[in-house]
């Protein structure tokens, strides 16, 4: 069953429950009120037939005058004594044919007397103490009744609209609630049809927040899928292209071995350096590549707090060693804490350190910071800088500023690009400043998290 028939019957049943309970309530108050009238305008005759005996010395109880001045028609009034003795009487046969009552006590009931309704009441007087008789009275609810089959009528034709307007009404109700749910539907089938990336429009309908926010949703994550494929695309096809070289340099220096290896030391020996040279580089390229994958899922940080001041010591000594640069520290305390994956940031601060260190002759300088709740993180080099065009591009993948230059280093280009992912998965953000000849200085900030 669909969402939109769900929705109609379930109002509609739901109204129809309403309608029962709201008309129920109606004819019974309906009911109750009007008998209630009824029963005062007998009660109101009764006490005048009573006021009436009282003024004349409990005399007269025989004279027809006596309740006919009170007779209206499909009425009975009558006089019973103790003995039970019917003494006066006036009224329909139908109502008299009651049998009377002897009561010490006001009662009132309703009865049904020939299939319609009447009322009957009975009211004692007494004469000091001692009970002479009742006055007895009952009236038929015709009227009433007729007034009760045009309210029925009324409530039922009311009834019936309103679950045909309920019908019709949330009908058009949930095709407008469910027209964005029906597209969005539609477009999943011709994407999945298709293999193609499509959107799903908002018409100038006035669609609930709610649904807008569903669409807007949707459309930002079909935005990302096609983001993410292109990503994978141009991943794919620059992976390739970066393989290739190294694969068409090894196979070329094998070809040279099959041919003039075997005999020629000075040829075997080129072949073999050239070939292990081109395997760490493809080594690295791919250690890289798949470093870039492990970046993609959830739990690639481990966080934890420590001081990134012996981190950044540390490592600047390692590499200075290895490299014999001179790499210079500076921090405005001896510790700085952070809460951070520790080793993330060590691999971060590897590749700025490193790249400073193959496009300079000079010395380097780290420098750490606290600014509030962010720490920030400087490695700066006086080497031959990057063009100011160039410095947007720095951080995509594989985007080389000097494709030679990086040849010769040996760089695979994804450095930065694993730096950025570093960056963007602690939530921190990162500036360049540079300019051809005159260095380099890579400015990142990072949140502490207290």
């Amino acid at each position: 069953m669909t969402l939109r028939a769900r929705f109609t019957l379930f109002t509609v049943f739901w109204l129809i429950f309403i309608l029962i309970l709201y008309n129920i309530f109606v004819y019974f108050f309906v009911i109750r009120v009007t008998t209630r009238g009824e029963l005062q305008l007998l009660t109101n005759k009764a006490n005048l037939v009573i006021e009436s005996l009282r003024k004349q010395g409990m005399r007269g109880l025989e004279d027809p005058k006596l309740l006919s001045d009170m007779y209206n028609s499909n009425e009975m009034i009558r006089i019973v004594t103790g003995d039970v003795r019917v003494v006066n009487e006036i009224g329909t046969a139908d109502l008299l044919s009651i049998p009377p009552q002897m009561q010490a006590y006001n009662f009132s009931e309703t009865r049904q007397i020939n299939g319609h309704r009447a009322i009957y009441l009975s009211v004692p007087f007494f004469d000091q103490g001692h009970l002479i008789g009742t006055v007895e009275a009952a009236r038929f609810l015709t009227v009433l009744d007729s007034y009760l089959q045009i309210l029925v009528g009324a409530l039922s034709v009311t009834s019936i609209g309103a679950v045909v307007f309920a019908i019709f009404g949330t009908y058009w109700f949930t095709s407008r609630l469910t027209g964005p749910i029906g597209q969005m539907v539609q477009t999943m089938r011709e994407i999945d049809r298709s293999g193609k990336l499509y959107r799903v429009k908002l018409n100038g309908r006035e669609e609930s927040v709610e649904l807008q926010q569903m669409v807007r949703a949707f459309n930002q994550m079909i935005d990302r899928l096609d983001r993410t494929i292109e990503h994978q695309k141009h991943f794919v096809a620059d992976a390739s292209h970066e393989l290739k070289t190294p694969l068409t340099v090894i196979s070329s220096y094998t070809d040279m071995l099959k041919r003039w290896g075997r005999d020629n030391a000075e040829v075997r020996n080129e072949a073999i350096e050239a070939i292990a040279k081109e395997s760490e580089r493809m080594q690295n390229l791919i250690r890289s590549m798949l470093t870039l994958a492990e970046a993609e899922q959830d739990n690639w940080l481990d966080i934890t707090r420590f001081d990134v001041t012996s981190v950044v010591r540390e490592l600047s000594e390692v590499l200075g060693k290895t490299f014999q640069r001179e790499i210079r520290v500076h921090s405005d305390t001896q510790t700085v804490s952070i809460k951070a994956d520790k080793e993330k940031i060590r691999q971060l601060l590897l590749i700025l350190i490193d790249n400073a260190i193959k496009y300079s002759k000079e010395p380097i300088d780290v420098r750490i910071r606290q600014q509030k709740n962010v720490i920030k993180l400087e490695v700066t080099d006086y080497g031959i800088g990057v063009p100011e065009s160039e410095i947007p591009y720095m951080f995509e993948r594989f985007y080389r500023v000097d494709e030679a230059r990086h040849r010769s280093t040996g760089g695979s280009g994804l450095g930065l690009s694993i730096a950025k992912k570093i960056i963007d998965i602690h939530e921190g953000s990162v500036e360049v400043y540079s300019k051809s000849g005159n260095g380099t200085t890579i400015s990142i900030q990072l949140p502490r998290k207290h």
